[in-house]
């Protein structure tokens, strides 16, 4: 991904530690924007930024599926060119993840989405014009990325590996 973050408008809606959406920060990404609904999470996310100085970067206290199912969100952050889809492997949020950012716009056209999950559990369904650019594994994860096609209408499977 390094060759597309610089300029890039980016979402982390399960940010964690922050480490995907931090690093394309330092990579020049335009804008940051990480969701986390853990308060002690995004309490040291928002130290974390203060003390980069990353001005870029901006937290989000929120559950990501709610957040994602609001499109007004969209006035003050988005549309976005890159997401990083990394969310809890047991919850089973990154089906759902995916279809709100299809269907509530917030991928502008040729975005990539990066999607991790446990291997055993496969990608799920992709919303259709999602093509996969690439596939792996490694461990127990699998992980892919998949960049945002013209649209045609209904849904694509995701190809095993």
């Amino acid at each position: 991904l390094a060759p597309v973050i610089e300029g890039s408008r980016c979402l982390d809606p399960f940010a964690g530690s922050g480490a995907l959406g931090l690093e394309a920060a330092s990579r020049g990404a335009s804008s940051v924007v990480l969701i986390e609904r853990s308060e002690p999470a995004a309490r040291q996310l928002r130290d974390n930024i203060r003390v980069l100085g990353a001005d870029s970067v901006h937290m989000v206290q929120a559950d990501a599926l709610r957040w994602l199912a609001d499109p007004e969100g969209q006035t003050a952050f988005g549309p976005f060119d890159l997401v990083f889809l990394d969310p809890p492997f047991a919850a089973g949020l990154l089906a759902p993840a995916c279809e709100l950012l299809d269907r509530q716009g917030w991928l502008l056209p040729g975005a990539r989405v990066y999607l991790e999950t446990a291997l055993a559990a496969g990608l799920p369904t992709l919303p259709d014009g999602w093509k996969l650019i690439r596939d792996r594994a490694a461990g127990q994860v699998r992980y892919a990325l998949a960049q945002i096609q013209p649209r045609t209408g209904g849904i694509t499977a995701a190809r095993d590996s």
